[in-house]
């Protein structure tokens, strides 16, 4: 699962799983599946060279390992990995400044890859809840659906947005 918010997007290597359990989730080939992942979606959508950051997983990025080490012993080879795959990625970043980077003008991201679900999602739908896009990896074929989801708490209340749904469409038709 990728999302997706105008020119940024992100990948994350675990999903859908409590946060006591990420660490244990995490291999150095896991984390370079998912940089593979995001930069053939990058290319399909026509980003020519993707460039990508990877976060840490620790405050601080573990500080040396004072707050693990995961950066070290599973993050960085899955970079490593990847780059002898042939896709550049650049990091491990802490996390709380890996969408700072991706923003800015100069030296910026096309996309960011995070290590469990909320890490990118709590940037990803404050920078822009009612334009985000969830695209499905992995496919022969683009699936692109709004990323605040179905909204059923809303329906027949004349309350919707439909810039998601657009934006879905949209780069659907690009990929």
């Amino acid at each position: 699962e990728l999302n997706v918010l105008r020119n940024l997007w992100t990948a994350r290597v675990t999903s859908h799983v409590a946060l006591r359990d990420v660490s244990a989730l995490l291999s150095p080939q896991k984390v370079a599946n998912a940089i593979r992942m995001i930069h053939r979606a990058l290319c399909a959508s026509g980003v020519a060279q993707p460039r990508l950051a990877v976060c840490g997983l620790n405050p601080h990025n573990g500080d040396g390992g004072n707050y693990g080490d995961e950066e070290g012993r599973i993050i960085a080879p899955g970079v490593a990995l990847a780059a002898q795959q042939g896709i550049v990625a650049d990091g491990p970043f802490p996390a709380d400044t890996a969408f700072v980077r991706a923003l800015r003008q100069q030296g910026g991201y096309d996309g960011v890859v995070t290590m469990y679900h909320d890490q990118g999602q709590i940037a990803m739908k404050l920078l822009g809840f009612e334009q985000g896009v969830t695209v499905h990896g992995g496919l022969p074929i683009p699936i692109a659906t709004p990323a605040h989801g179905t909204a059923y708490d809303i329906v027949g209340k004349n309350l919707a947005n439909p810039q998601a749904m657009r934006n879905a469409f949209d780069l659907a038709v690009r990929m």
